[in-house]
């Protein structure tokens, strides 16, 4: 099925005929809309506008994401204050998208809501040069993350505008590409102040006040140029529902899986270390390349998402979960190595096709809402997959791979079954799309 076509006469006679069926249905998923209230062109440049503005953020935060555990430790906290700080804040992360997406949805505060959570962001990583007790820099570490979860799904909702026109794989590709090289240098940038300062921690997060303002100044750009984003976007007759259809919360269940099932890398190089599969030294820069793999694969594997849909996602999944046997089973720097290159594959199809596919699923006015739903269900999934990865860790390491690799075989029938209620709905042949949950229930 090709995910591209621009056929709009067929889009409208398809919904139209799903209506008058007197069914619900999810928005045909991969065609790309009308662009006559702003044109493929005008929808890149506010791509390309947001991507530099997370390729900035990204080398903030990520950069000094790279340094926390140290700097607390400086400022007296133990393994304990580490740990709930750092699960506290990723929960917070994650379970706050849900107000924060209903919020946009409900008030049409798409760009305010968005803004606030930037300045939050950038402010308080900055602000931890001022900390002088573990306690306040705890406080800002987790500012930092609830300003993250406060503009994530208004964002990708105001990015799915512009992605319609161009193809939505595509477009979240190009994103999540320039979003990972700000990931991979940010790190960078600090070990270089701390190498040339002698690791003043201070002076470092001081330093990413720069580019912490440039951010902002992005920000406030790209919303003078583009103060509605949503004209980017054609809507189609019935496109706007207050249910989420069927094929959300079966892709939902599907990528939960997908998630609960990925290791996180500091797992991976505690692996490395322990069996000597890689040195300290080159631990860094084999994730620095698993980082490349990732951008890399955001960009391809996003191209051909708009072409062959979930189908490809399924492919991929079944590829990405090569890298468990290999990292967990294999022995040597070569398995190590080949091992974390599959796991960034996996990474970027994570942050590229699996948001992607959300966009197309839901209309327009419940975009910010189906994000913060599906980003918050997903990081909870991980959080808990990475969790029971952790304990089968220290027992037996077989259990691990079974673990890793039998929940992402789970999620492909799920992810085809989704493709079929797309396929159904694209041919109008009736398909039943009442969500699992009442509207009231999320």
């Amino acid at each position: 099925m090709n995910y591209s076509e621009t056929a709009h006469d067929d889009e409208r006679g398809a919904t139209q005929a799903v209506q008058e069926s007197g069914e619900e249905s999810a928005p045909l998923l991969g065609r790309r809309g009308n662009t006559e209230n702003g044109g493929t062109s005008s929808a890149l440049k506010f791509v390309l506008m947001c991507g530099f503005n997370s390729f900035v953020a990204d080398w903030v935060y990520e950069g000094s994401r790279s340094i926390l555990g140290p700097y607390l430790l400086l400022l007296g906290a133990d393994a304990l204050a580490i740990s709930v700080i750092s699960g506290f804040g990723e929960f917070l992360g994650y379970a706050l998208r849900l107000i924060s997406g209903r919020s946009a949805d409900r008030t049409g505060l798409y760009w305010p809501i968005t803004i606030a959570g930037y300045i939050l962001q950038m402010a308080a990583v900055p602000l931890l040069s001022l900390a002088r007790s573990w306690q306040v820099a705890g406080l800002l570490i987790i500012l930092e993350r609830v300003g993250k979860a406060t503009r994530s799904p208004p964002l990708k909702a105001m990015l799915s505008h512009a992605a319609k026109s161009m193809g939505f794989g595509w477009a979240f590709g190009i994103h999540e590409a320039m979003d990972q090289i700000g990931a991979l240098f940010g790190p960078l940038f600090v070990a270089l102040l701390l190498k040339v300062k002698h690791e003043n921690y201070q002076f470092t997060f001081a330093m990413l006040a720069a580019p912490a303002a440039v951010m902002l100044l992005g920000v406030a750009v790209a919303r003078l140029v583009y103060p509605h984003p949503e004209n980017l976007e054609s809507q189609s007759p019935g496109q706007d529902t207050d249910k989420l259809p069927r094929v959300f919360w079966i892709y939902l269940l599907a990528s939960s899986l997908v998630g609960a099932g990925f290791a996180d890398f500091p797992v991976m190089a505690y692996k490395f270390r322990r069996t000597g599969d890689l040195s300290d030294e080159f631990v860094p820069v084999v994730y620095a390349i698993s980082m490349a793999v990732a951008g890399t694969g955001s960009l391809a594997f996003g191209r051909l998402f708009d072409r062959f849909g979930l189908n490809l996602l399924a492919l991929l999944t079944l590829v990405a979960a090569a890298y468990a046997p290999l990292v967990f089973l294999g022995r040597g720097h070569v398995l190590g190595i080949i091992g974390s290159c599959f796991w960034g594959l996996g990474t970027g199809v994570h942050e590229s096709i699996i948001p992607a596919a959300v966009a197309p699923m839901v209309g327009p006015g419940r975009r910010a809402s189906a994000y913060g739903l599906f980003t918050a269900i997903y990081g909870v999934s991980w959080f808990l997959g990475s969790t029971v990865i952790g304990l089968l860790f220290n027992r037996w390491m077989p259990a691990v791979v079974i673990f890793s690799v039998g929940l992402q075989l789970a999620a492909i029938p799920l992810i085809v079954y989704a493709d079929r209620l797309i396929s159904q709905s694209q041919t109008s042949t009736g398909a039943e799309e009442e969500p699992f949950l009442e509207p009231s229930d999320i």
